[in-house]
């Protein structure tokens, strides 16, 4: 893992794919620091590492931007340091729903989930309700904002208006990382614009490197054309094999596109517009 950083008093760190973490960001506050995800048990326990030789300040809040395991299986790391987890009210809502099935399929195979031995995630302590949450204690304003469904139903972007960084979740990622299995596909695009709207320079996404505004443009073009191209081949009645084998997308959105998941992407597209929403299967 590595931390860079971002601007003053924002850091970066780069989740190890190889054990499945997520990226976090560190903010620092006056007193205090925000951890943004609380990733995976094992990248929780890395990342505290990575805090501490930062900054002598306590972690006061870990944001869980969704409901993913990769996010949020960490919370009970955080909360027993002391930590306060929130979320959008959604994040704890798709918990209900889908767990703790996820949880006990994640402790077969991952030793920092088993290891906990609890039945289930620990959901955030604090939820947030209103559509966008201020924290502002004089040296640093950040802002919490929920746009919509994309990835997950309660995914949030963390917002540090004036460094003009804005942290995504998996809302966008920099790579051949979205998993669409809980996904609302056809509006995603339209969370990604009301994203946009934030005067962001630094775009700090939930799996692969940070960068620019390039980073959200992307997202959104694989998106609308993942979308599109699954809606045209529907409405010419071609059956999901068919569009599986013969859908490509433009070069523009090579770096978004792998062979295998692209595969999985048209299937869960395939049923949000033959099926309509929501979908509530375990993937």
């Amino acid at each position: 893992e590595t931390v860079r950083i971002v601007a003053p008093g924002v850091w970066f760190r780069e989740g190890d794919m190889d054990q499945g973490h997520c990226n976090n960001v560190i903010i620092e506050m006056r007193d205090y620091l925000i951890v943004v995800d609380a990733n995976f048990p094992s990248g929780a326990r890395a990342a505290m590492e990575d805090v501490r030789r930062i900054s002598k300040k306590p972690v006061k809040y870990v944001f869980d931007t969704h409901h993913h395991g990769d996010h949020l299986y960490g919370n009970p790391v955080w909360t027993e340091a002391g930590s306060t987890t929130l979320a959008f009210r959604q994040v704890g809502e798709e918990l209900k729903r889908f767990e703790p099935a996820r949880w006990m399929a994640a402790a077969k195979t991952r030793p920092d989930v088993a290891e906990l031995k609890r039945d289930g995630p620990e959901p955030p302590k604090q939820d947030i309700n209103e559509a966008i949450y201020v924290l502002n204690d004089g040296s640093r304003k950040v802002e919490f904002h929920h746009f919509g469904w994309a990835h997950t139903k309660g995914d949030g972007f963390v917002y540090i208006p004036k460094e003009q960084v804005l942290a995504t979740g998996d809302a966008v990622v920099n790579g051949p990382y979205n998993n669409t299995a809980d996904a609302n596909i056809g509006n995603w695009p339209a969370v990604l614009r009301a994203a946009g709207k934030l005067k962001a320079k630094t775009i700090l996404p939930g799996h692969g490197m940070y960068g620019g505004r390039e980073l959200l443009v992307g997202q959104e073009q694989f998106m609308v054309e993942l979308y599109k191209s699954v809606k045209d081949g529907v409405d010419a009645g071609k059956k999901l094999e068919d569009l599986q084998g013969s859908i490509k997308l433009s070069a523009a959105v090579d770096p978004w596109v792998s062979e295998g998941s692209l595969k999985t992407q048209i299937k869960d597209a395939f049923q949000e517009i033959t099926q309509g929403k929501p979908r509530g299967e375990i993937q």
